[in-house]
């Protein structure tokens, strides 16, 4: 039976984010609210955690994880940024993109895209998310809440409550949110390639 925070979507409770904290650290899996869909999350690097949430979206070995950070310079711990790269992350974040970016050695290689050596990267704007981020010191690993069948990710804490209630250690209610994806784009190559048009506004950022 899975914990459930109340946490305000605003102004999150300190206390709230502190024990949302000691799940992370114990090695549990979270559903969490971002600006786009709920997601799920766990520590950087616990491998066990990450099968965990493959179970749960019945997903193989080859899925890719996101990284989800605090700000900028958090990203170029994790990420090599360009110039031109750094200038879109800062135009585009916080909101609702997932950046493929090439990873740094601070990626656990079994995060990174095996062939490419990639990795996503987000930062979201959400207030309970971006405490949690600030509280932990590190990215959260990631994934959206979309079950297996299903072509919507969940954006209703009670519905993930009643499906998922059993097999996640915390559900952090912070509201409904949009059930949208992430607009994905591709800054490995020499101009940005929109790999998923999602809730974030890509135009801005193509040639």
């Amino acid at each position: 039976m899975s914990q459930y925070f109340r946490i305000h979507p605003v102004n999150p409770e300190p206390r709230l984010i502190r024990q949302a904290l000691e799940v992370f650290h114990s090695g549990g899996v979270i559903a969490y609210p971002t600006d786009s869909s709920y997601a799920l999350g766990c520590h950087l690097g616990d491998k066990t955690a990450m099968e965990r949430i493959r179970d749960i979206r019945r997903t193989d070995r080859h899925h890719n994880f996101t990284l989800v950070c605090r700000d900028l310079s958090e990203i170029a711990t994790y990420a090599r940024v360009d110039n031109s790269q750094y200038r879109l992350l800062k135009a585009a974040t916080p909101g609702p993109f997932t950046f493929i970016l090439r990873a740094t050695h601070e990626v656990p290689r079994r995060l990174q895209h095996p062939k490419r050596k990639t990795i996503g990267i987000r930062v979201p704007d959400n207030a309970i998310t971006l405490a949690l981020l600030e509280a932990l010191g590190e990215p959260i690993m990631s994934s959206t809440l979309i079950l297996p069948g299903e072509t919507l990710a969940l954006n209703d804490p009670e519905i993930i409550r009643e499906k998922l209630e059993h097999q996640l250690d915390l559900i952090i209610d912070g509201g409904s949110c949009s059930a949208e994806y992430t607009t994905v784009l591709d800054l490995t190559g020499d101009t940005p390639v929109l790999v998923r048009q999602g809730r974030g506004d890509a135009d801005p950022f193509l040639v």
